[in-house]
């Protein structure tokens, strides 16, 4: 296993792995291409065949393999750009993409994508599209995930609830009919936008369509957060939805007595391990009220600094293609935005596990109602002064009517300095 700073060297034209320390590069003479990823280490034999197979391809090529953890990764990478030594290949998350394409950081794919429309036309559009900031593609599918409704059936029957809810007052009425004693009826995840669903079926949205100016701040989007603040204070929603992260909220769904949980895909591989009750007959899965759902994809891009633009941009393609991306589909157990990829790899997974498969299968499915997206270059700004607002309605420290008048101010002053 490999840690912190790990580099991976593979010796052109062969499928063994050895690793070079990169004071040493520079005395082979060969191209090198240096590739930046977040948290995939356990992918490490995938990887060496693939590094392997693209120098075959191109021979005198050199791989440097970086992986970080995530709370690692952001800021390793704003190291290396203050240096000018940036990755030339770096897996991005969310709407950290925007930020650092903003910033003038990550190269234009754009001309890319039009001379070469076969790999555009690999990829489903809204996820494409996800990563596009002023007109510009910045980055290119990964692997891509995004939100839904997981449920305990049997707790639903316990309380006489026999389908899936339509509406966020569904949403709280089966949560206040399933909680009690030590039951919750509700939790969600709420970092990068993910609980923004819950507003968006209500019909309210964070910006206008030229995202000038903020648009929550509505009767609308003051009775959506009082409902929820007032759900959190009789026990109907769970707290931690909005004082955990990832690892709190997983394992109180697990635990067994919380009615419903939304959360992005990976969630259910991460509960299946900690939930001795979850089976096929036990959870069930379902599409949010309305269809809206947050993405939280990984995607490739090429840093502005890069020293083999071509090199990287031929890797990426590379590893897109339908042979590679299957592979790691299979791997991770995930979607990836070849469209013709994961409509195999669920035809696959059908057969061998249907519950993964009805879960995997929301992932591709009504990707047009994507939202807690936007294309923002200082998307972390924005989300933290929101969040930090909706985080005092919920928990009760703030009035809805006050909280969001005054992050409706700090937005637009946000956005009139961006």
């Amino acid at each position: 296993m490999q840690k912190r700073r790990d580099v991976l060297k593979l010796a052109a034209g062969t499928a063994a792995a050895s690793f070079l320390p990169k004071k040493l590069y520079a005395q082979t003479g060969t191209k090198k291409l240096s590739i930046l990823t977040w948290n995939i280490i356990d992918m490490e034999p995938l990887f060496k065949q693939w590094f392997a197979t693209f120098q075959s391809q191109n021979p005198g090529v050199e791989i440097e393999w970086l992986d970080k953890k995530g709370p690692e990764l952001p800021a390793f990478y704003q190291t290396q750009l203050a240096a000018g030594t940036p990755p030339d290949i770096v897996d991005i998350q969310g709407g950290l993409g925007l930020e650092w394409a903003g910033q003038g950081a990550l190269l234009d794919l754009t001309p890319m994508l039009d001379k070469e429309p076969a790999v555009r036309a690999r990829f489903n559009p809204e996820y494409l599209a996800n990563w596009v900031f002023e007109g510009k593609n910045y980055l290119i599918p990964f692997y891509v995930s995004k939100s839904l409704l997981f449920y305990n059936k049997p707790l639903f029957k316990a309380a006489g609830i026999d389908y899936a809810p339509k509406s966020l007052d569904d949403i709280l009425s089966y949560a206040k009919a399933v909680s009690g004693a030590d039951r919750t009826g509700f939790l969600t995840l709420n970092f990068d936008w993910l609980y923004w669903p819950l507003f968006r079926m209500q019909g309210v949205d964070l910006l206008t369509p030229d995202l000038k100016k903020p648009t929550f701040n509505t009767p609308a989007g003051i009775e959506t957060a009082d409902k929820l603040a007032k759900a959190t204070a009789d026990g109907s929603i769970n707290k931690i939805s909005w004082t955990g992260r990832w690892v709190e909220p997983n394992g109180a769904f697990a635990a067994g007595n919380v009615g419903m949980m939304h959360a992005h895909s990976s969630a259910y591989f991460f509960v299946k391990t900690q939930g001795s009750w979850i089976t096929p007959e036990t959870i069930g899965i379902a599409e949010v009220p309305g269809y809206w759902s947050t993405p939280n994809s990984h995607g490739y891009a090429i840093s502005k600094g890069a020293r083999n633009p071509e090199l990287a941009w031929a890797f990426l393609k590379f590893a897109t293609e339908k042979s590679q991306a299957m592979d790691f589909a299979r791997g991770r157990t995930l979607t990836t935005a070849n469209a013709e990829v994961d409509k195999d790899f669920l035809a696959e997974l059908d057969k061998n596990d249907p519950t993964a498969a009805a879960v995997l299968r929301t992932q591709i499915e009504h990707t047009d109602k994507l939202t807690g997206n936007w294309r923002l270059s200082d998307d972390s700004a924005v989300k933290n002064i929101v969040w930090a607002e909706m985080q005092n309605i919920f928990l009760g420290r703030r009035d809805a009517k006050t909280a969001l008048a005054d992050a409706e101010k700090k937005v637009e002053r946000e956005l009139r300095r961006a």
